[in-house]
This record gives structure tokens, C-alpha cells and sequence, in this order.
């Protein structure tokens, strides 16, 4: 089971990277296995990652063709 976190600041002060880190580091029991961080402006994601499949792959955040935007998730992408 993998653990995502997030923040999204309506005053528009940037998130703080360490705060997204501390928050991922409190759910690194649900995903031992990798850790991803996404910061832009306001906005903050984390995920921690628990390789149960696709074990070289499911590095996250995803980002669309032209990294317009960006997407942490726990779940699979069918066709």
C-alpha cells in the first residue's frame, strides 16, 4: 500500500520542501521503497512508493507529454 500527501496553499506562499519531505517521511511505513516529490509555487504532492509490481517502474510524480501537470496516486493506469 503506498501513502500520498499534499498541500495547496490558497494565500499563494510556495510550499516548503521539507515540510513535503517530513510528511512523506511519516507515511514511509505504507511505501519503503521510493519516495517522490512534486513543487510548484503553491502547490506540493508526495508519495512513498511500496514495489509490490512493476517493480523497475512507478516512479511518480507522472507527468503528462509536456509536463503540464502532474499527478501522485495510489492505483494502476488501464489503457
Amino acid at each position: 500500500m503506498c501513502g500520498i500527501c499534499g498541500i495547496v496553499n490558497f494565500e499563494s506562499d510556495p510550499v516548503d520542501r521539507a515540510v513535503i519531505e517530513r510528511m512523506t517521511g511519516a507515511l514511509a511505513h505504507r511505501g519503503p521503497d521510493d519516495a517522490g516529490y512534486f513543487l510548484d509555487g503553491p502547490v506540493g504532492l508526495g508519495h512513498r512508493r511500496l514495489s509490490i509490481i512493476d517493480l523497475s517502474g512507478g516512479k511518480q510524480p507522472i507527468f503528462n507529454e509536456d509536463r503540464s501537470a502532474a499527478i501522485v496516486f495510489n492505483g494502476e493506469i488501464y489503457n
